[in-house]
C-alpha cells in the first residue's frame, strides 16, 4: 500500500519536535530531510520548498530552535517602501529598553517567530518594492545570508536571497533590499484577497551556510474590508 510521504513525515516530526539534534535526518522516498543544518544553495535549488520541506514545516513548524542563534542576531526594525511612488508602506521598531518575551527553546513555539500581516488589497499591485531591515549582532557574523521563499496555498511566488556579507561584533546594520514584485494575474489577486492567512513565507538565515534561524510570516490582503491592519 503507498505510503503518503507528508503523513508519513509528519507522525516521524510529532515524535521528534522537541529533540531533534543538530544534523539529524529522515529519508524517506529516496528523498533527505534534514533538521537545524541546511544547505542554503538546496533551498534554492529546490522549486518546490513547500514539497520537498512539507514534513519539516508542517510537523515542527521551524527547522531551527532560538538557542541555534549562537551570534545573538536580531532584527530590530522593518520598514517596506514603494519605490515608484517612494511611499512608506509598512514601519515598525522595536521599542527602546523593552525586553521582549521569549519562547521556549524547541522547534514548536511561535514566540518571536512569526508575524501576520495585513495590508490593503491594493498592495497586490505594486510593482518594485524596497525592504530595509536593521538588525544587531552579538558574536561576529561571517557569509550572514538569507534565503526566503513566498507561498500561495502550495504555489511559490517568489524567492529572495540576500547576502548581508560580514557583520562586525557587537554591531548595528541597515541594509535594504529592492526586488521586483510577482507578477500575479487578477485571478491569482482576488484569491489571495479572499483567502486571508493563506499566503505564507518562510524566512531562512545562515552563517557560514549553516541555519540559525528560521521565522514565518502569513499575509492578508483586506484592510479597509475588515477591522483594520495586524501590527
Amino acid at each position: 500500500m503507498p505510503v503518503n510521504r507528508a503523513s508519513w513525515c509528519r507522525r516521524q516530526c510529532s515524535r521528534n519536535a522537541t529533540s531533534v539534534p543538530i544534523g539529524t535526518q529522515f529519508v524517506h522516498a529516496g528523498e533527505t530531510f534534514r533538521f537545524s543544518f541546511i544547505d542554503p544553495r538546496a533551498l534554492l535549488l529546490r522549486c518546490k520548498l513547500r514539497d520537498t520541506l512539507s514534513c519539516a514545516i508542517d510537523g515542527i513548524e521551524f527547522l531551527a530552535k532560538p538557542s541555534d542563534n549562537t551570534f545573538g542576531i536580531e532584527f530590530v526594525a522593518f520598514k517596506l517602501r514603494d519605490m515608484d511612488r517612494k511611499q512608506t508602506l509598512f514601519e515598525v521598531k522595536k521599542p527602546e529598553g523593552v525586553e521582549l518575551e521569549e519562547g521556549e527553546d524547541d522547534y514548536v513555539d511561535d514566540t518571536g517567530r512569526f508575524v501576520p500581516y495585513n495590508f490593503p488589497p491594493q498592495f497586490l499591485q505594486l510593482k518594485k518594492v524596497g525592504a530595509t531591515v536593521t538588525f544587531t549582532v552579538g558574536e561576529g557574523a561571517n557569509d550572514f545570508r538569507m534565503v526566503e521563499r513566498h507561498f500561495f496555498k502550495n504555489k511559490l511566488l517568489k524567492s529572495f536571497d540576500f547576502d548581508f556579507g560580514f557583520c562586525i561584533p557587537g554591531s548595528t546594520n541597515t541594509c535594504e533590499h529592492i526586488y521586483d514584485f510577482p507578477k500575479l494575474s487578477s485571478k491569482e489577486r482576488d484569491e489571495m484577497i479572499a483567502n486571508p492567512g493563506e499566503t505564507k513565507s518562510d524566512s531562512f538565515y545562515f552563517v557560514n551556510g549553516k541555519l540559525i534561524m528560521h521565522n514565518k510570516a502569513e499575509y492578508s490582503y483586506n484592510v479597509g474590508e475588515g477591522d483594520g491592519a495586524d501590527s
